[in-house]
């Protein structure tokens, strides 16, 4: 499981990249127009992504910045989300890399941002969350990349294994 976290930390902070760089082709009227997605915009889409791992990252480590909505707009430009966004992905890389094998079998407990109930579950699966759901709104932000005839980067995973040579063997 270790080996498939860190690989997942590294794909994201790859596939964020490749993200951000296409939308920085945009201009700043394309990039903030509401598109209809669940978050409006790009830039509201971009803005929930980072929400979320600031969210899951202080429940898995107890520090960071604590966003009290989903909506919350961290970084009013693309500039400063994207600076925000790189040094989320670095700390995401830092903290699965100093995970042991028997870390992320272990529990912990949290309160989410939706419920009042206390939730106690494995890191490991809520690990994977946490990938899977940057996965959902990057796939969104792609689409939404598509509709303004941006021709989006490939963000599969697959890609990032065969570029990286990890996960192969």
């Amino acid at each position: 499981m270790k080996a498939f976290v860190t690989m997942m930390a590294g794909y994201n902070a790859w596939a964020n990249t490749r993200l951000y760089a296409a939308v920085e082709t945009l201009s700043e009227a394309q990039y903030f127009e509401d598109r209809g997605a669940f978050f409006g915009s790009l830039h509201g889409t971009l803005n929930h992504i980072l929400v979320g791992d600031h969210i899951w990252m202080h429940r898995f480590t107890g520090d960071g910045p604590l966003p009290a909505q989903l909506d919350t707009v961290l970084h009013d430009t693309l500039t400063a989300l994207r600076a925000a966004r790189e040094a989320e992905d670095a700390r995401i890389i830092a903290y699965t890399n100093g995970l042991s094998e028997a870390d992320l079998r272990h529990t912990f407990t949290y309160t989410p941002v939706t419920s009042p109930e206390p939730v106690t579950q494995p890191l490991a699966p809520a690990l994977a969350h946490l990938f899977n759901h940057q996965t959902h709104h990057r796939g969104q932000a792609h689409g939404m990349l598509s509709q303004l005839s941006v021709d989006p980067p490939s963000l599969d995973l697959i890609r990032y294994q065969r570029e990286r040579g990890v996960g192969m063997g």
